[in-house]
């Protein structure tokens, strides 16, 4: 009998073990450390040798193969095609004669003749840097839409036409050079000045013409090999360059907004972009390195700065990015519209992607962990990584040897600009809604969508215009009454969407509620609109990258149950997923386009700074400039005055406009004081709701420290997301196609497919699905399915009768296998016809 009992009561205790094992909150390591390393190599060995964890950092082919095979062997690689290079030109002024005046002295800026730019794409060869540079890990690149991610093959698809190649045209670029560079030489205005000398050099009032080109020296096995050979290349076109060998700092304060273009501090810059995310649709991503409104581009919408201008990217770009179209085709046309001005332009133009592999130790985990298909190890990595003690050390890699080198601004422009910043921050916060790292679909975290629906039509003018009547109840911020009024009669939306919300705790303890999503929406409101020419709650660049977007968001209405339904312009017919991240309302204001959040009561205190001025006497803004300080609730001195303006706020029992009528006194003297007590606990005032929160930093020992928020009010238990992040993903193998074909003959098209289990990485032949072959043209495109012929292996065939009537050369074949829910596949190849 008492064997019995003791059993039943065993089994009582496990069972009572699981359901709080199961019931803990948060994410599923207790402590996550972060470091640096200033070699690739040695982080590399301390992962394989177990003194970290993680070495979140994509290295290229040459040096994971460099390895010996004992320290691969103790590696689990995760091989991503997430890196890029571009160079980035000047093109100020970009008009004839091309000149500006530095200094008071006219300097001739050979980049402000769109031709030379132009000619960039064939005077570089494009398969020296895979090859040489990244040793064949990797491959040519012409566009922003990274080869391999899903939909990208139309992008792509236009270099082909622009007559872009891997190898380039030395020959022909340097032609076309000499030739804009004799009519800019035959201007007037260059009269005399601008004269090719005989040693095989331009020069503009006696001084040699000159590229400022400022190459990336901490990247000394890629950016500063592929900055030697470009240099060489423009030499050899008769234009001297002056090389600027600088560090990651200096270099993007400088590019990304820290100086006028027109001073013609730089000429040339060496890019490099991970992926950022792992993506599904890439309009937006044409804007970002294509047009002006985005602010990525030459002056960065820096208010009194030259800025570069192209009206008609501008257009395209931002209809295609606000959903103002009607089809998926009319989409196509405008988002290839601006990649296609974009490539014309050639302001910023593409040389190489990037295989990158980033790495753990084998031993350490229980599994492997999520990561993006498109972009590598990321936040979801950390969320989801389970090591076997429940503590977690991730390496990243810096050629400074700093973890933090941005300022930590969760309002601007400028704040998180460096992977080191993403990092560590991407943890600490939950947005409403994310990019699945596996299929890029958006995906419920913080707001749930209960429903989504679109309706549009045409006008009588041909405009795109919504059909849902927005109710007059509705309501919306106003920032000249400074208020939340009705919207009135009459307004019409092309979407509506009603969300639910997981809200809990924030990391100070204070409960999230509808008022932090309207202090988030009132405040952007405010931010973007300039209400008179002194308005000091209004900064251009701010305003420039998020206020087409949020006048998208025509009114609220707010249920007794705390939903929240909003009416909105946008439209999307390829994912109503889409449509509903659009208009979530979050507690997020910044423009840095990164996944970045802080308490109201942070970001209210932050923005008084800026409009009231501090008790040390700092300028503050929140924005990049020289003259004054980027706000950083890092930093020591400006998370003082953030401390001191909460108490003038308790003092004046302050509540922003925003949220009048919605907070209490208490409940908004509750917050500032909880907000001084965490600052007081843990030095910074970066409190938000994520799974971590920041519980230790030193910037002089480069090194932080995460603890999971455990929270019992946080919404999702510690293995949650790893087993909804859980995939299936096919993978082409092998599209086997001629590489010859007559005319009069059928092109027999095999491809392999299998199915694998992600992130696991295991693989087995595709046991059903689909695959359809398209046959791509200038012209056109013709689909063909394929048959399943089993154990991973389809058919399919192009009809001779499709061919007829085609020049001979050559054409690019794609092959897209899908399996209902799973994440699809795409590859390509090439076929010559004659």
């Amino acid at each position: 009998m008492s064997k019995k009992i003791l059993l039943v009561s065993l089994l009582i205790s496990m069972v009572c073990s699981a359901f709080v094992f199961a019931a803990v909150k948060g994410p599923i390591s207790d402590i996550v450390y972060f470091n640096v390393r200033m070699k690739e190599e040695i982080a590399l060995k301390d992962t394989a040798e177990g003194m970290t964890d993680i070495f979140m950092w994509g290295v290229s082919g040459p040096t994971i193969f460099g390895l010996d095979q004992v320290t691969r062997e103790k590696l689990e690689l995760y091989p991503v095609p997430s890196g890029s290079w571009s160079l980035l030109m000047n093109p100020v002024p970009n008009e004839a004669p091309y000149t500006v005046e530095v200094g008071g002295k006219e300097v001739f800026n050979a980049f402000a003749i769109k031709d030379i730019r132009f000619a960039m794409n064939f005077l570089i060869n494009r398969q020296f840097a895979v090859d040489e540079i990244l040793g064949g890990a990797g491959f040519p690149a012409y566009t922003m839409a990274t080869q391999g991610q899903p939909g990208t093959y139309r992008y792509n698809l236009l270099a082909t036409k622009f007559g872009f190649t891997a190898e380039g045209n030395e020959t022909l670029a340097i032609e076309e050079i000499t030739k804009a560079m004799e009519a800019a030489a035959a201007l007037p205005q260059n009269s005399g000045k601008l004269i090719k000398k005989t040693d095989g050099f331009w020069y503009f009032n006696d001084e040699p013409v000159t590229i400022k080109f400022i190459i990336r020296v901490d990247d000394p096995n890629g950016r500063l090999i592929l900055g030697e050979y470009v240099s060489n290349q423009i030499e050899k076109a008769g234009i001297k360059v002056e090389k600027l060998l600088w560090d990651r700092s200096r270099a993007g304060i400088t590019v990304y907004g820290g100086s006028d273009p027109k001073d013609l501090v730089w000429q040339m810059y060496t890019e490099g972009w991970g992926a950022g995310a792992t993506r599904a649709f890439w309009e937006h991503i044409v804007a970002q390195m294509y047009a002006p409104w985005y602010g990525y581009m030459p002056g960065n919408q820096v208010e009194g700065f030259w800025n570069y201008a192209q009206d008609e990217i501008d257009e395209v770009t931002l209809k295609a990015f606000t959903g103002n179209f009607l089809t998926e085709e009319e989409y196509w046309e405008l988002a290839l519209r601006g990649l296609e001005l974009g490539l014309e332009e050639a302001v910023r133009i593409y040389v190489a992607n990037q295989e990158d592999f980033y790495t753990a130790n084998k031993s350490r985990f229980v599994d492997r962990f999520a990561y993006g298909l498109g972009d590598g190890l990321n936040e979801w990595s950390i969320k989801t990584a389970q090591t076997h003690d429940g503590v977690l050390f991730v390496t990243l890699f810096s050629a400074m040897g700093s973890l933090f080198m941005d300022a930590w601004d969760p309002i601007g422009t400028n704040g998180f600009s460096s992977v080191y910043s993403n990092a560590i921050a991407g943890n600490l916060y939950d947005p409403s809604m994310f990019e699945s790292p596996a299929s890029a679909i958006q995906t419920p975290l913080r707001a749930i969508p209960l429903e989504v629906d679109t309706k549009v039509m045409r006008d009588e003018d041909g405009e795109v215009v919504g059909a849902f009547e927005v109710p007059p109840n509705a309501i919306n911020y106003d920032p000249e009454s400074k208020s939340w009024v009705e919207v009135g009669e009459g307004h019409k939306a092309m979407s509506m969407a009603t969300y639910s919300f997981t809200f809990g705790n924030f990391h100070h303890g204070q409960p999230t509620t509808i008022a932090d999503f309207m202090y988030a929406h009132g405040f952007v409101n405010e931010w973007t609109t300039k209400n008179s020419e002194d308005d000091l709650r209004y900064e251009q660049g701010y305003a420039s990258k998020l206020k087409d977007a949020q006048d998208t968001l025509i009114g609220w209405v707010i249920h007794p149950d705390n939903t929240i339904t909003v009416y909105f312009n946008y439209n999307f017919p390829a994912s109503k997923e889409r449509v509903a991240g659009w208009a979530a309302p979050g507690i997020g204001v910044s423009a840095s386009g990164q996944a970045v959040g802080c308490a109201w009561e942070i970001i209210e205190a932050l923005a008084l700074l800026v409009t009231e001025g501090s008790q040390s006497g700092t300028t503050y803004a929140i924005t990049r400039d020289p003259a004054v300080t980027e706000v950083d609730v890092l930093s020591p001195s400006c998370v003082r005055d953030v401390k001191a303006k909460l108490n003038d706020m308790i003092n004046s029992k302050h509540i922003p406009d925003y949220i009048k009528g919605y907070v209490t006194e208490e409940e908004a003297l509750a917050r500032y004081h909880a907000a001084i007590s965490f600052i007081d606990r843990y030095g910074h005032a970066y409190i938000s709701n994520g799974p971590f929160y920041l519980s230790k930093f030193d910037t002089s020992s480069n090194f932080a420290e995460l603890r999971a928020f455990r929270d019992p009010t946080y919404p999702y238990e510690k293995t949650y997301w790893k087993e909804y992040l859980r995939a299936i993903r096919l993978r082409i193998d092998n599209l086997d196609v001629p590489a010859l074909s007559t005319f009069g003959m059928d092109i027999n098209v095999m491809i392999d497919v299998s199915e694998v289990l992600y992130p696991a990485d295991i693989a087995i032949p595709a046991t059903k699905g689909s695959v359809v072959v398209t046959f791509i043209t200038d012209e056109a495109e013709f689909s063909f399915d394929a048959e399943f012929l089993g154990n991973g292996l389809f058919e399919a065939v192009v009809p001779a009768s499709a061919l007829e009537g085609l020049p001979a050369g050559s054409y690019n074949i794609m092959a897209i296998a899908s399996l209902e829910g799973a994440v699809p596949a795409s590859a390509s190849v090439q076929v010559i016809l004659y």
